[in-house]
């Protein structure tokens, strides 16, 4: 199952590549990632890994919280102009709601939503 983890780190110099590492040693791929600063002195941080266990504890015990976790639908999408319009437009007209959207390896697209059964039906 896709997963994707919802970190609060500080913005500082270091600490993407500190989760990163940590993260590799403990034998959690990263298969996609979104980081943005909010200018406040923290970093949202979302870490979408298809093996939460390894991740889950390698964070743990890293003294690093997981805000918020979420499974999340991972789709192939093409690297075009419209690609995205297209995507999002079928699950608009399907009254889905989108709360995070994202790019991914491997030119694909993760997306969460509030009903994430009716988005996986409306893109099937």
């Amino acid at each position: 199952m896709a997963t994707d983890l919802t970190l609060y780190l500080d913005d500082e110099p270091g600490e993407l590549a500190r989760v990163g590492d940590m993260l590799g040693k403990a034998g959690a791929n990263i298969a996609g990632l979104c980081a943005v600063t909010s200018g406040g002195g923290q970093a949202v941080v979302h870490i979408l890994v298809e093996d939460a266990t390894p991740a889950f504890e390698a964070l743990h015990d890293a003294g690093i919280e997981i805000a918020s976790e979420q499974e999340v639908l991972v789709l192939p999408i093409d690297d075009r102009p419209g690609a995205l319009g297209e995507v999002a437009q079928r699950l608009g007209e399907a009254k889905v709601n989108l709360t995070l959207a994202y790019l991914a390896t491997n030119t694909r697209l993760v997306l969460a939503a509030d009903d994430l059964a009716a988005a996986r039906s409306a893109l099937s």
